[in-house]
């Protein structure tokens, strides 16, 4: 028990450590990229027309300080829960986060879990009937899957069933107009084709991992003797083989999450969907860092949190984590 307390309290510092680096990360690096936030929110003209608003306005955003007072102020308003206002729209960045927050983990969440389940029956059934046409066929829908970017899968789906076929709206969250039963429903709808890109992208490398732990577990001796005692090879697969496999595919489900939720981004832009991949993508367009690192932070505390719950569940599901000699 001590030595799986000492191998969470271990992984914790490193966490704190690494939450340390990539904020400062994610201060420095917006303010790398070329162009003025203040200059991109009064045009060109404004360096000759108006000189006086922009020294205002830099003023009024901290951004006529030295960068070293600005890196100690953002650490600050951080311990404070403060992400600053967005310099474009003149709004609380928590408010815009809290808005489009929502709309991604509707998004991430269920994809995260229909492609965590879809990968784990799949990817069982394929290592567990290794060089089968299924294991074949599977694994090549894997592999096309895998390399498939994330905006072409999304654009295909959106051409096919929402432009072509007509099953799906082209996009957007809701059609308008509706209340109650009828909202959610109407919700769920729009959100169902996101929703199986995000799955079928997410689940292809969950699905090659699955494969190969079931393949190199089918060997194994304890295998072999189930099967011998007689056992059927459901019950093997079942009862055997998955139970070994979950630990490594816990694992993978939480490094993961960083893949999904760049996804997600990506494909909310091509949906037209009001999350947080359109909020970053009007933010770099815009040159606006509170609304930057705002998002980048939450992104950060998600993958962050999602990797420390797979440690204690991996820990959990392995008693062999943090056992003293």
């Amino acid at each position: 028990m001590r030595g799986r307390r000492d191998y969470l309290l271990g992984k914790l510092i490193r966490y704190g450590f690494t939450l340390f680096l990539i904020l400062s990360l994610n201060f420095a690096l917006p303010r790398m990229m070329p162009g003025d936030p203040i200059i991109n929110l009064l045009g060109e003209n404004a360096l000759h027309n108006d000189p006086e608003m922009i020294e205002l306005l830099r003023a009024e955003h901290g951004l006529d300080q030295p960068i070293h007072i600005q890196y100690i102020r953002y650490l600050c308003q951080l311990t404070e829960i403060n992400l600053g206002y967005s310099i474009h729209k003149n709004l609380s960045v928590v408010e815009l986060l809290t808005s489009s927050l929502f709309w991604t983990v509707l998004l991430v969440f269920p994809s995260d879990v229909f492609g965590s389940l879809l990968a784990l029956l799949c990817g069982s059934l394929a290592g567990f009937k290794i060089n089968s046409p299924a294991d074949y066929l599977l694994t090549a829908i894997a592999l096309s899957l895998y390399t498939c970017p994330a905006f072409l899968l999304a654009m295909l789906f959106l051409s096919l069933f929402a432009f072509h076929l007509g099953l799906f709206p082209l996009g957007n969250l809701t059609s308008g107009g509706k209340e109650g039963i009828y909202y959610l429903l109407d919700v769920v709808w729009h959100l169902s084709l996101p929703v199986a890109a995000l799955s079928l992208l997410g689940g292809a490398s969950k699905f090659l991992v699955v494969r190969n732990s079931v393949m190199q577990i089918s060997d194994q001796q304890f295998v072999v003797a189930a099967r011998a005692k007689g056992l059927t090879e459901g019950r093997i697969l079942n009862k055997h083989i998955i139970r070994n496999v979950l630990p490594p595919f816990i694992s993978m489900v939480a490094l993961s999450f960083g893949f999904m939720v760049s996804g997600a981004l990506i494909i909310e832009i091509v949906f037209s969907l009001n999350g947080m991949g359109t909020l970053i993508y009007d933010a770099v367009l815009a040159r606006d860092y509170p609304v930057m690192q705002g998002c980048f932070f939450i992104l950060t505390i998600f993958v962050l949190f999602a990797n420390f719950a797979a440690d204690m569940l991996y820990a959990i599901a392995d008693p062999r984590i943090g056992r003293s000699s």
